[in-house]
């Protein structure tokens, strides 16, 4: 099989997902592609099997997509930081100094927006294209990055808060072409990753 999601994916799902398969089918090679765009061709053209992530409203309506599970940005900062005693304040979040995780090299996103809503503004320091890179600069750094709560939930180097402002939750879904949904063994790939992201 090949499947095309995020490294941090990979990190927080990945050990799992092989044990999981290894229960019943050993000899099973698993093949995962770093995903790096939003692009579905890879699904069309039967390059990748299972594409995991977030879905655009434009993924494309003949794709068949799944939710793994619903998840929310949470700030992370290093142990010892000194946003990691007292409380989190939207002027102390904003105040610091910032990663921001953007695939297309944007210089801004939804936190921005909504911060700019309150009439408050962030200085981003640095932008990296994965949150894998900025949750790994941020417990090396006094950086503070805004990343997915699953991917740092065993992480005892890091303070994780509450982003002190209103952002909505997202899902992270797996996303695969019609011409497979009946498929034993594709259907059997989904059903292993739906119990490793269960809640």
């Amino acid at each position: 099989f090949t499947l095309r999601t995020s490294e941090e994916f990979v990190a927080c799902f990945g050990a799992a997902l092989l044990a999981r398969m290894a229960l019943e089918t050993p000899r099973v090679r698993l093949r995962l592609l770093n995903k790096t765009d939003k692009d579905t061709a890879p699904l069309r053209d039967a390059r990748v099997d299972l594409d995991i992530g977030v879905v655009d409203a434009d993924a494309g309506p003949e794709l068949l997509t799944q939710a793994l599970f619903r998840d929310r940005l949470v700030g992370v900062v290093r142990s010892g930081h000194p946003l990691s005693r007292g409380a989190v304040s939207l002027q102390r979040y904003a105040d610091g100094q910032h990663l921001y995780v953007s695939r297309r090299g944007q210089d801004r996103g939804q936190i921005d927006d909504a911060l700019q809503a309150l009439g408050v503004t962030r200085q981003i320091h640095t932008i990296v294209a994965g949150f894998a890179t900025a949750i790994a600069l941020a417990r090396d750094t006094d950086l503070i990055a805004s990343v997915p709560e699953r991917y740092i939930a065993h992480r005892s180097e890091l303070f994780c808060f509450d982003l002190p402002l209103s952002l909505p939750t997202f899902s992270v879904a797996m996303l695969w072409h019609p011409r497979l949904d009946a498929d034993p063994a594709h259907r059997w790939l989904r059903g292993c990753l739906r119990e490793v992201c269960g809640p």
